[in-house]
């Protein structure tokens, strides 16, 4: 495929709401101003940070899909399988506001049991969460001259969706359950990834999404795959950022996997063999579903560790043995 690269500032909707032409395309860096409007029910804002470690992990989303807002914190402990959560839906998303562009403002909720802040500064994104069960402070740094994916997907002028999927920033912090202190730092590999998302949607959608950080083989590896959602558009979110550098794949990828059961192995290729066939081994599903007659979703995101190989254009083949990440398959009608 042929992706345009963005290289300027650029504003993902015209003044009457339809999609920028110009804003079709992918850069290195967040560039979109994603000043969405009208579409009433269709438009769909998220944050969705998840911070692994070699031994546990913690997740914040913080949500407005219109006629709904999300709010849900998590935390696993991958020898244990210990869960703690606290999840709110709230309706009409009251209370919940998303910037227009990436770490373009601080957001924060408080409520119903639950406290959650994103807070941006220069250098560094701060997660905090305090509820009954539990209370989390991790600071996900922004290195100097950091890349990351960002894309605008066009479905067509009146549907279309810009991300930003960041991976490999490393982190420290801690999440406290009871008396028990969970910390992320260097020494247990910890690395926040997020998924930025700002869109006009159609009512059905499907997607695979695979994601995982860490070092193998010498180097500072960020996997970000992406499909279903795009096929057929022109564009994709596929990438490689190796040593804080993206390597943007401009081919589709093949996913193989058992949607029977998910928890056998998860293979990600491209068909021709020259940048990356990588298998992840799950170790824990987290299967969520919710079925409003008209409305609902379907979600497996199964954790595991990602082996295999990549070669960046430039760099090389680079070994990959056992980077801790997720593969995940949705569908929604929202």
């Amino acid at each position: 495929m042929t992706e345009p690269e963005i290289t300027e500032d650029v504003d993902e909707c015209l003044a009457d709401g339809r999609l920028d032409p110009a804003a079709a395309g992918w850069s290195r860096v967040p560039l979109h101003r994603c000043n969405l409007r009208g579409a009433r029910g269709r438009k769909k804002r998220w944050e969705y940070w998840c911070v692994t470690t070699d031994s546990h992990l913690f997740s914040l989303t913080y949500a407005d899909v219109d006629y709904i807002g999300l709010v849900s914190v998590w935390f696993l402990d991958f020898e244990t399988r210990r869960e703690v959560s606290k999840n709110l839906v709230i309706p009409c998303g009251l209370g919940i506001s998303h910037p227009d562009t990436v770490a373009g403002g601080d957001m924060q909720w408080r409520g119903l049991g639950l406290t959650a802040a994103i807070t941006e500064s220069a250098t560094a994104t701060r997660l905090t969460a305090l509820c009954r069960a539990f209370d989390a402070d991790i600071e996900i740094a922004k290195p100097a001259g950091h890349e990351s994916l960002n894309v605008l997907i066009p479905w067509s002028d009146k549907r279309f969706q810009f991300t930003s999927k960041q991976n490999t920033r490393p982190a420290t912090g801690y999440v406290r359950v009871g008396s028990d202190v969970y910390t992320f730092g260097e020494d247990n590999a910890a690395y926040g990834t997020l998924d930025f998302g700002r869109g006009v949607w159609p009512y059905r959608v499907a997607w695979n999404w695979g994601s995982g950080s860490g070092r193998t083989d010498g180097h500072l590896v960020g996997l970000q795959f992406g499909g279903k959602w795009t096929d057929g558009t022109g564009l994709n979110e596929n990438g490689l950022v190796v040593d804080g550098r993206l390597h943007k794949i401009h081919d589709d990828l093949v996913w193989d996997y058992d949607s029977g059961d998910f928890m056998k192995p998860w293979r990600v290729r491209d068909v021709a063999g020259r940048y990356v066939d990588v298998a992840l081994e799950p170790f824990f599903d987290r299967a969520e579903g919710v079925n409003l007659g008209l409305l609902g979703t379907r979600v497996h995101q199964c954790f595991g560790h990602w082996s295999g190989w990549i070669a960046p254009a430039g760099v090389g083949r680079v070994e990959v043995d056992g980077l801790v990440g997720w593969a995940e398959e949705f569908h929604g009608r929202w």
